[in-house]
């Protein structure tokens, strides 16, 4: 049984090998083994991994069961858009999917920002398995950006949830 907790430093590295799994299994086919390697290299590595720990005003959570991390997602109020928390990562190992920790840990994270009435992120057009689990956990399609995440090249689905208090 996973349990959902803020994650600590401790847990950088396993973070790591996670990011990397999920990435190479959704993505690879997308963008292409290369491209995703040079993508974890820059977005996952230790230093960025901590600060995202460590920011103020964001919120870090792992699935744990005590030995292993098999899902994590990071969420952070936004600096431009009033009362808007910003899901920037949830993932969930390969070998756990489809078990429920995807939901446990968005569950959370919907309820670390009280000040926010709406939560914001940004999806690959082609994770098609990604826009589902957000449709059904009640996210909607609201805008198309041309540069995903400030990556030239990397088109995006924007979507929203109305978060209820």
């Amino acid at each position: 049984m996973f349990f959902i907790r803020t994650a600590s430093e401790r847990d950088i590295e396993q973070v790591r090998a996670l990011l990397a799994r999920t990435w190479h299994a959704t993505y690879d086919p997308i963008y292409g083994a290369d491209k995703v390697k040079q993508l974890i290299t820059g977005w996952h590595s230790a230093q960025s991994i901590k600060e995202r720990v460590l920011k103020k005003g964001g919120e870090f959570l792992v699935a744990d069961d005590g030995k292993r991390i098999a899902g994590m997602g990071y969420a952070a109020m936004s600096s431009k858009m009033v009362k808007t928390a910003l899901l920037h990562q949830l993932y969930v190992d390969p070998h756990f999917q489809r078990q429920g920790i995807g939901r446990d840990i968005f569950a959370e994270l919907e309820t670390c920002f009280p000040d926010a009435e709406i939560m914001r992120l940004e999806v690959e057009p082609k994770n098609t398995v990604a826009i589902a689990f957000y449709e059904g956990v009640g996210f909607a399609e609201v805008d198309r950006v041309e540069r995903m995440a400030g990556v030239e090249g990397m088109s995006g689905i924007v979507m929203e949830k109305t978060l209820t208090r």
